[in-house]
């Protein structure tokens, strides 16, 4: 891999993080590699700020935090084909990420160098929102990614937690969902949100689809996989009281009211994540990360 440019991005409240990124930042500089420190998380779109500020990208992206910062890196790397190198430092469960030890390794910028990894595509999804306005002939249109999931709830709680979401599947309407809303999820978030409404786990290699209700009314709603080449628009229900809040990743995403609509679909870009060449399966990690089989771990554990 060709280093000549690396950003180290890191966790903004994390002081282990940002410690981290300094020592990252000044190995990668002792090798003659022109590094940007910058951090993520206290700034919507701040990596679009840099990327829009710089005339040349990155070779990789070295990213320091959980699961979150990941997730926010990609959605605003991904569509420039920018690999991602994730390492779990002040972070918590860290699916996506490697272990912080492997930054006292010095051979990693090796392995780096002499090719020792794979690059894993992680497909993603993408929400263009459909706004209408009163004037009959003007509507907004908005984009947003996702790398985990999208997920639709209610926007104010103390009207009532409940919303009801209608959707279709490739110009079908499938189902009414009433409840606490609805989750539209990636193989990659088929272990974060959507896996906690009981919905499946699916192998990241696996391009589909879920959706999963969140708590609905109706014990007849249960999650659902489909293909990744599947469009699916949902629309809020009720009167101009019941909007509904459009969430990407755990982050805000905007606000949707009857009339609205908004298609999901696969989106033209994968995120590029790095996976360096002694890291554990993904199968070991959901055993680890899940407790999954106490004795099978042990014996992990002992190799």
């Amino acid at each position: 891999m060709n280093l000549d440019l690396v950003w180290v991005i890191y966790r903004s409240d994390s002081q282990v993080a940002k410690e981290e990124s300094i020592n990252c930042t000044n190995k990668l500089k002792s090798l003659g590699i022109k590094v940007i420190n910058s951090l993520i998380g206290t700034e919507k779109g701040l990596l679009t700020k840099l990327i829009n500020a710089k005339s040349k990208l990155p070779d990789l992206a070295i990213v320091l935090g959980g699961d979150g910062t990941v997730l926010s890196a990609a959605r605003e790397l991904a569509m420039h084909k920018v690999p991602i190198l994730s390492f779990n430092v002040g972070g918590t469960l860290g699916f996506l990420t490697h272990d912080k030890f492997l930054l006292q390794n010095n051979d990693i910028w090796e392995k780096l160098y002499s090719n020792k990894f794979i690059i894993d595509p992680r497909m993603m999804i993408e929400a263009k929102l459909q706004i209408e306005s009163e004037n009959i002939n003007k509507s907004q249109k908005k984009s947003f990614w996702a790398l985990n999931d999208f997920y639709f709830r209610s926007y104010r709680d103390e009207i009532s937690p409940t919303c009801n979401l209608e959707l279709e599947i490739d110009g079908e309407t499938v189902d009414e969902y009433r409840g606490d809303g609805l989750i539209v999820s990636t193989p990659t978030g088929s272990t974060a949100y959507a896996m906690a409404t009981g919905g499946p786990i699916l192998h990241p290699s696996i391009e589909a689809i879920i959706v999963s209700a969140i708590c609905p009314m109706s014990l007849s709603s249960r999650p659902i996989v489909i293909p990744g080449e599947s469009k699916l628009i949902i629309k809020a229900l009720g009167n101009q009281t019941r909007r509904v809040k459009l969430w990407q990743d755990g982050a805000s995403g905007a606000l949707i009211k009857p009339g609205d609509k908004c298609l999901i679909e696969k989106a033209k870009h994968n995120a590029l994540m790095i996976v360096l060449e002694d890291s554990p399966s993904y199968y070991t990690t959901l055993t680890q990360k899940l407790h999954w089989a106490g004795n099978v771990i042990q014996k992990i554990q002992k190799k």
